[in-house]
């Protein structure tokens, strides 16, 4: 069974920065995508980036470009996401999220660690 496990979350002051961390781990035959979203209380789960393997790229949301770089170890199916600049509206619970094939493909979730900026 496959499972996520991020860590790395906190609390921080505005234009402060953290990394986080997420491994997958389990009967993992193929990774195909790993990222992140968030959820912000009373919010919708938004997307905050997203890389594909083999090539595929990046993809971030309009509000972290320029802020946040996602990066990968393939050898350790871990992702990372590091976050500068932050500001008080990146607060939420971010959530890794992974489209891993074990014997199928599946669409994969962390818990979530909460992220908040505050001063």
């Amino acid at each position: 069974q496959v499972q996520l496990v991020e860590s790395g979350g906190g609390l921080v002051q505005p234009g402060g920065s953290l990394r986080l961390s997420c491994a997958a781990s389990g009967g993992i035959f193929t990774i195909y995508t790993m990222g992140w979203y968030r959820q912000a209380p009373g919010k919708q789960r938004e997307l905050v980036a997203i890389s594909t393997r083999g090539g595929g790229g990046t993809t971030y949301a309009d509000s972290v470009k320029g802020r946040f770089t996602i990066s990968g170890d393939n050898a350790l199916n871990t992702v990372y996401l590091q976050m500068n600049s932050l500001r008080p509206e990146d607060t939420a619970v971010y959530i890794c999220n992974a489209l891993i094939r074990e014997s199928s493909v599946g669409n994969y979730w962390g818990q979530g660690t909460q992220v908040t900026v505050s001063s």
